[in-house]
């Protein structure tokens, strides 16, 4: 069991913690924000030294969603903003999980594989 702290908001706002965190003054979709350096598709055995013993739950990190960057990418695409934000926060989830794509390489080929899989997945099991 886990938890995420998510802030939707818009590309104003996004850009403010962009700018404040990256020192990027630019807005952007999504920024993720792990609590813990995990290695990717290699998680821990045992999580309990990553459980916050309060709640019992493992802190992942932070997200940030913009909310009306995902409407604009859901109609250059031509999907529905729920499948963008779904997307989204897929990608959000994989980085707080250690993933990333840093290269043009592996590192974003396992990326992306993990995101269809993860997406095919929640399709499957909202069709039954």
């Amino acid at each position: 069991p886990c938890e995420i702290n998510v802030l939707v908001t818009d590309d104003a706002g996004i850009q403010v913690v962009n700018r404040e965190s990256r020192k990027l003054d630019k807005p952007t979709d999504v920024l993720s924000f792990p609590m813990f350096q995990l290695e990717a598709g290699n998680p821990p055995a045992d999580w309990t030294e990553y459980t916050d013993p309060d709640t019992g739950l493992v802190p992942l990190g932070d997200m940030c969603i913009s909310l009306e960057r995902a409407v604009a990418q859901a109609q250059e695409f031509g999907h529905s903003v729920r499948r963008e934000v779904g997307y989204l926060t897929i990608h959000s989830v994989l980085h707080l999980l250690g993933y990333d794509h840093l290269d043009e390489g592996p590192m974003k080929a396992q990326m992306r594989q993990r995101e269809e899989v993860i997406a095919a997945t929640i399709s499957n099991m909202r069709r039954n």
